[in-house]
């Protein structure tokens, strides 16, 4: 009795240790100061900020001479602003682009654990944009389930951007797995054993497939540039979607499409050199 007894406590005490860890870690980000001093020591002013979007607090870095052309960075998921720190750290990228990269709703310190689908993060990332206007061009960048993202903010926003760079994007629905099991673990007390950032995440994968077939019959619609580059040893997101978009992206002008032989869904690590290249010629 006294060993059964024991066994028993020590399993709801593990329990306890794992709800309030699951609450408090793998968040992965990245505190304003430590990134300001990590710039710093790479020579590089960095600007950190918060937008009010309609009391959605949306959270970013800026790098860069602010009369310059835009880029900006929107992560996958999960994932926070930081992931795009090479390109914010590079001195030629920096010499031709403002470059913004986002915490998605969410993610890093927007909200963190707040997700939203994808037509409500464009409306908040659109308050951003505005936001830091400058009247020059504007570029997007999204890898991942940033691809989506991007690619509904230009829908929702015509003739705003000049290019799109889509990095391994998932955009084709029929492509998406819709588990049954993901809204028990952000619609019950199931969602309290979720860590971290595996808790946005499963909730937004969770809107993505009907948010895709949504956007479906929208992406005709986009009519700036689009570059679309896609790892065919992608185990993530299909290769398939890089087809999809452009079968579905008719009036990009243009669209160019390459296919990485070897690639994995890492395009933006992997292939730093190829989509440093496509951003340099963009403006």
């Amino acid at each position: 009795m006294q060993k059964t007894l024991t066994t028993f406590f020590i399993i709801i005490g593990l329990f306890i240790i794992w709800v309030a860890l699951a609450q408090t870690t793998l968040k992965r980000r990245v505190s304003d100061q430590k990134a300001r001093e990590l710039f710093k020591d790479n020579g590089v002013k960095l600007f950190t900020g918060t937008v009010n979007a309609n009391g959605f607090q949306l959270h970013y870095a800026k790098v860069g001479y602010e009369l310059n052309p835009t880029l900006i960075f929107v992560h996958g998921t999960p994932g926070s602003w930081i992931r795009y720190k090479r390109y914010l750290l590079d001195k030629e990228l920096l010499l031709k682009f403002r470059m913004i990269s986002v915490d998605r709703p969410g993610f890093g310190y927007s909200s963190f654990g707040d997700a939203k689908n994808l037509e409500k993060q464009s409306e908040i990332i659109t308050h951003l944009i505005k936001a830091v206007n400058n009247d020059r061009p504007v570029y997007l960048v999204g890898a991942s389930f940033g691809g989506p993202v991007i690619a509904r903010l230009a829908i929702d926003n015509p003739n705003m951007f000049s290019a799109l760079l889509l990095l391994a994007p998932a955009l084709d629905p029929a492509a998406e797995i819709h588990y049954f099991w993901r809204p028990l673990f952000f619609k019950t007390p199931l969602k309290f054993l979720v860590p971290g950032v595996w808790k946005p995440n499963n909730q937004e994968l969770w809107y993505l497939k009907q948010d895709l077939a949504i956007m479906a019959q929208l992406l005709t619609d986009i009519d700036c540039s689009v570059y679309v580059l896609h790892g065919d040893k992608d185990k993530l997101v299909p290769v398939s979607n890089a087809f999809y978009a452009q079968r579905m992206l008719v009036k990009a002008k243009p669209l160019y499409l390459s296919i990485i032989p070897g690639g994995s869904h890492y395009v933006a690590d992997e292939n730093y050199t190829m989509v440093k290249e496509i951003l340099m010629k963009l403006n």
